[in-house]
């Protein structure tokens, strides 16, 4: 049997020899942190590389992704499905072995890393995931839910601000199952960080209710070890393990180096450090005695069937909770009656016809939808009584009891949005959280990493316009839309009444893909009348909501709050003899993707009369009036004055409406 060092040496030359080969990639990260992994993935990793899904396997996340090649041998010498030659194409085109960690690339990753800081916050999503999903399930006798999250993260996550916001966060709710190891070797990209990073990070982690073990020393497994066994010993508050390594360890000329952090060590060093370790075989070469003292497969299956026999108890023990567990967390079904009762909703919300705001409708929407899904988990960054995300049934999840089903995020707009990616990777939950809108500019990125995964999330954002007054223009969005609205695999919905809310809702439990953005008024809206047809439409982003006798002079085309003067204009313009269509998009991207056509129906190509109006940066919407249409919108930040006083200000008026209309028709 190899000797601890020299299965860890193992992950040392895969790393150096991938990054070499591909001119490109982080080597240092893995070689200074192989030695931590080997006695975490080899004594205390709980997983199953035959079966990397199974639902209560540990989770690990490397935080630090630029030392990606450290999970990507990880992975290939403990028995995942990731071939020697996928590491051979570590950093090329389609390849299994992408530059940063990818979920849905590489299997047994589980979360995209890369913008530091944000795996961290994933892996406290996911701790309280776990933590929820055991209050919710386990029973005396039964612990079907019981696994840890492990973190690898080194000094630029502690530097970026989100993991102040998660793990603080973190030690609030006493995630005992979470034990992260901060990578203390001392060096980022431009050198020594002492000149530009001297916190206390032990003290700042205590001061947040984490249990935290100083000065391990990285390099010697039985430290390590121990480390870890006393901090799955603390179940009552989440562990930072402060382990001193060396990075680049084994390279005699660049280890403790920022030399060794972010480019190939070259030829004549990998050379030298084969020789330093006692590595004799060419590059992506692995003893078959190393791969067995790798190879977790066969303690990966027993782990499963353990599992499997104590699940089997359970189900006899509790069935439908067992029914709801399959459906929840291992298949990550709807309920099957839930379609239908989702469609009743809609229909009662267009026959009510509320004049309300559209974040009142949103209220209604997760009333009703919380009582059909107790797997939807909500939270605001602060703000529930102004986002309304709090209904009868929320109830808050506390570190001394997790059974509930709403997160008081407090002001973390970035941690939650990051955090709700953790809970979504995780599974078994549908989160959503909400802020502003503008303060979503806080959260961007975590949002953006949300569509890059494909997860499931559903962010609210309130306050959605100048409409909203005199908090005026650091709280008034604009170019907020069109940012979201460009984000690849985000589908942003911005309703115009009671109806178009149930319906976004609705869109966005159902979407498995993706997440959403549901984005809703602060002052109260008009309500619409519809035929069935229209109602049905709501669902494919746009549509007629209200047509001309004949064929259209011109078409308008709204959204959310600005809907109700487009229809008065489109009235008024009717009196003076003038033929409109108002078109309502709620979600520009459901709309482009419906046929053609559907399209031509709706925004026919031969009418190039076209207004666009919203109050959000105006130049997305030439995409749909063309060069040649007009858009009433937003070029400047707001003011701050009462909503009314704002919209006439600006534009947003019956007479502004008509008068553009008409100048177009003269041209």
């Amino acid at each position: 049997m190899p000797s601890r060092k020299h299965l860890a040496d193992a992950i040392r030359v895969l790393s150096m020899d991938a990054v070499q080969k591909a001119n490109s990639g982080h080597p240092g990260a893995p070689m200074g942190m192989a030695d931590i992994a080997e006695v975490l993935w080899n004594d205390f990793f709980k997983h199953n590389p035959t079966n990397p899904n199974w639902p209560d396997r540990d989770r690990f996340v490397l935080s630090n992704g630029h030392g990606s090649m450290l999970i990507y041998s990880l992975l290939h010498l403990s028995g995942y499905d990731l071939p020697i030659d996928e590491l051979k194409q570590f950093r090329q085109l389609h390849s299994k072995t992408p530059g940063h960690p990818e979920r849905g690339y590489t299997v047994g990753v589980e979360t995209t890393t890369g913008p530091l800081g944000q795996g961290i916050a994933n892996g406290v999503g996911m701790a309280l995931a776990e933590k929820i999903l055991a209050a919710q399930f386990n029973r005396d006798g039964h612990t079907v839910v019981d696994h840890n999250t492990y973190v690898f993260l080194g000094d630029g996550c502690m530097m970026e601000g989100i993991s102040h916001e998660a793990c603080s966060l973190a030690g609030t709710l006493g995630l005992g199952k979470l034990i992260a190891f901060y990578d203390d070797n001392g060096i980022s990209i431009d050198g020594h960080v002492e000149g530009w990073f001297t916190d206390d990070t032990a003290k700042r982690f205590e001061s947040y209710g984490w249990h935290v073990i100083r000065a391990v020393d990285g390099h010697n497994a039985p430290a390590i070890k121990a480390a870890i066994e006393a901090a799955k010993a603390e179940t009552q508050k989440p562990t930072l393990i402060i382990t001193k390594t060396v990075i680049g360890f084994g390279s005699p000329n660049k280890q403790g180096s920022h030399d060794s952090h972010g480019s190939p060590l070259g030829l004549e060093e990998v050379a030298l450090v084969r020789k330093t370790l006692g590595w004799e075989q060419e590059p992506f070469v692995i003893p078959a005695d190393v791969y067995a003292g790798w190879d977790a497969k066969a303690k990966g299956s027993a782990s499963e069937k353990s599992w499997d026999e104590k699940f089997a108890a359970y189900e006899a023990a509790y069935p439908e909770l067992a029914a709801e567990f399959e459906r929840r967390v291992v298949k990550g079904e709807l309920p099957a009656d839930f379609a239908a009762k989702a469609e009743a909703f809609i229909q009662e919300s267009q026959a009510k016809g509320e004049k309300i705001a559209s974040r009142k409708a949103s209220q209604n929407s997760i009333a009703l939808f919380a009582q059909l899904l107790p797997e939807l988990l909500g939270g605001s960054a602060d703000l529930a009584g102004s986002n309304l995300t709090l209904v009868k049934t929320s109830k808050g999840v506390e570190a001394g009891d997790a059974s509930g089903n709403y997160i008081y995020y407090g002001v973390r707009e970035f941690g939650m949005s990051a955090i709700m990616n953790g809970i979504s990777a995780h599974g078994g939950f549908i989160a959503y959280g909400a802020t502003f809108l503008m303060f979503q500019q806080y959260a961007a990125n975590a949002v953006r990493m949300s569509a890059l995964m494909k997860l499931q999330n559903i962010f609210v954002y309130t306050h959605d316009s100048i409409g909203q007054g005199e908090d005026g223009p650091t709280h008034q969005p604009i170019e907020v839309l069109g940012t979201l609205r460009l984000t690849p695999n985000i589908d942003t919905w911005r309703t115009a009444d009671a109806a178009e809310t149930a319906v976004s809702w609705k869109a966005a439990i159902e979407r498995r893909t993706g997440p959403s953005a549901l984005v809703f008024s602060r002052q109260n809206l008009d309500a619409f009348a519809r035929t069935p047809e229209q109602v049905a439409n709501i669902a494919k982003g746009g549509y007629v909501l209200v047509d001309s006798q004949g064929e259209p002079d011109a078409i308008l085309i709204s959204t959310g709050s600005e809907v109700g003067v487009t229809v008065k204009a489109a009235e008024a313009l009717k009196a003076k003899g003038k033929k409109v269509r108002v078109v309502s998009m709620p979600s520009t991207s459901v709309f482009d993707r419906q046929d053609a056509a559907y399209k031509e129906s709706v925004l026919p190509s031969h009418i190039s009369a076209r207004v666009a109006v919203e109050t959000a940066a105006a130049d997305y919407w030439y995409k749909y009036v063309g060069f040649d249409g007009r858009v009433i919108g937003m070029t400047t930040f707001g003011e701050s004055a009462p909503g009314p006083a704002l919209l006439e200000y600006f534009g947003f008026t019956v007479d502004n409406i008509v008068s553009t209309v008409e100048e177009l028709l003269e041209d």
